[in-house]
């Protein structure tokens, strides 16, 4: 792609509200649970359900009315009852300026203020080695961290990141406050490299560390994340994602979520070739 390389991401369906609740909203809307071809939503009107009963409605399977009102009358509002939710693996910092733009969903990401020690640590306990920048190089690389999978272009990507924290630390004096714990401080005067690394990691982490160095962030950087969607705004993101006019890494994640996402949701959200 574009002469450069990328991982995709993965995808898993971590919870899924079922549709029985969605057709429980839509025939309150027409006082009409007695033609419900599922027995547990017409019992819904003499008696208000128990837990058992509450289970069999989040069981159903399918929903002929659902199924009408999404195809026939387009009535999708009822479909904002049914919620799935879905962990992400590996999509870019770059994705998330695009799922800002879908306006209803619940997204929680693995946050650059808390989850960058490693590559301070990584860049501090260089500065005691023969060939620091190599040996930043070597260690980020190892973690995997750029969905750009092209070796020498990451090398690059991570040189400047190199470059970036030696000009911060040229002018900032308490450049080492700033990247350590302050029990990991006395550290740097005993130990460098490897074992400094190793040292550092197995420390107490410094709260909010990233808020010093996002400038070192690019949106090649891998995030993991949760988001939730209602079943119609999921409608809405496949069909603008799941697109040949989409960004292709959104793109690429849509297609691993329409994977995830069980047929039952997706007869009413996509037409079916």
């Amino acid at each position: 792609m574009y002469g450069i390389e990328y991982s995709r991401p993965e995808v898993v369906l971590l919870q899924e509200s079922g549709i029985g609740v969605a057709e429980v909203a839509a025939r309150t809307c027409y006082d009409s649970f007695k033609n419900s071809e599922n027995e547990t939503i017409v019992n819904i009107e003499h008696t208000l359900p128990d837990k058992a009963h509450r289970m069999q409605i989040n069981a159903i399977e399918e929903s002929a009315l659902l199924d009408d009102l999404a195809w026939t009358y387009f009535h999708h509002s009822i479909l904002e009852h049914s919620t799935l939710s879905f962990l992400v693996r590996g999509t870019s910092r770059g994705v998330l300026q695009e799922h800002a733009r879908h306006r209803i969903q619940a997204i929680s990401v693995r946050s650059t203020r808390y989850t960058m020690s490693s590559v301070l640590n990584a860049y501090v306990a260089s500065l005691g080695t023969d060939n620091p920048k190599e040996f930043f190089i070597a260690k980020i690389l190892s973690f995997n961290m750029l969905v750009t999978t092209n070796e020498a272009y990451n090398r690059l990507e991570i040189g400047a990141m190199f470059d970036k924290l030696e000009y911060q630390r040229g002018v900032v004096d308490e450049f080492y406050e700033l990247a350590v714990a302050k029990s990991s401080l006395p550290l740097l005067e005993e130990l460098s490299g490897e074992e400094l690394f190793r040292a550092l990691e197995s420390g107490k982490k410094k709260r909010n560390v990233g808020d010093a160095f996002k400038h070192i962030v690019s949106d090649n950087w891998k995030v993991d994340m949760v988001v939730t969607f209602n079943l119609r705004s999921l409608k809405n993101y496949f069909s603008l994602r799941d697109s040949g006019a989409a960004y292709f890494q959104i793109r690429w994640l849509a297609e691993e979520m329409k994977r995830a996402t069980p047929s039952k949701y997706l007869d009413l959200i996509i037409k079916q070739k």
